[in-house]
């Protein structure tokens, strides 16, 4: 999600609280954004629901925003939360229904993608890798789903980037586990 200069000034300027700007940038990031959820989240609706989300997030949190880093980072990080928390609540409610209710929504096989399905399998794995290891999550998230590079993750994380890379492996190893040989997930 490379941001132009004209937005991330934008940013710098909503963090400053001026209301007008922040408008403007919710409309610029917006269709990003959306591309964004749908890589993680395989159902447009779903995708959607993250998108939003993400918006209210920035919406919420712009004043938190310090600029010490660029803001497609900063919304990079949002993003990939919100549509984790999505995914969570999705799975809650799916798993609190019950039978007498109206039946789950079956995916129709033949419009269902391969992809899609292991995308699915990719964020139960990287649940359990964030109850069991929070740490190793977040840096497994800055680098393989918001793509920031070594140096960023460490910075993000405040870690030398030693402890970046090793954090990252381990948690390629931890998802690697978790879904089997057959998905040839590389750490």
């Amino acid at each position: 999600m490379a941001l132009d200069e004209t937005t991330e000034e934008l940013a710098r300027t909503a963090a400053r609280g001026d209301h007008r700007a922040l408008g403007e940038l919710l409309k610029r990031i917006e269709p990003d954004v959306l591309r964004h959820c749908g890589r993680i989240l395989p159902y447009r609706q779903d995708a959607e629901e993250a998108s939003q989300d993400t918006l209210l997030a920035v919406a919420r949190n712009i004043g938190r925003f310090e600029g010490r880093a660029r803001f497609s980072t900063w919304l990079h990080i949002v993003t990939a939360n919100c549509a984790r928390t999505t995914y969570r609540s999705l799975k809650r409610r799916a798993a609190e229904q019950s039978s007498d209710e109206l039946p789950l929504q079956k995916p129709d096989v033949a419009r269902v993608s391969v992809i899609a399905g292991s995308r699915l399998d990719l964020l139960d794995a990287m649940e359990a890798l964030e109850a069991d290891k929070p740490e190793l999550a977040q840096a497994l998230v800055l680098r393989d789903i918001c793509q920031l590079d070594y140096n960023e993750v460490a910075e993000q994380l405040g870690i030398p980037l030693g402890t970046a890379k090793s954090r990252i492996h381990q948690a390629r190893k931890y998802v690697q586990g978790a879904l089997g040989d057959a998905y040839g997930f590389r750490a």
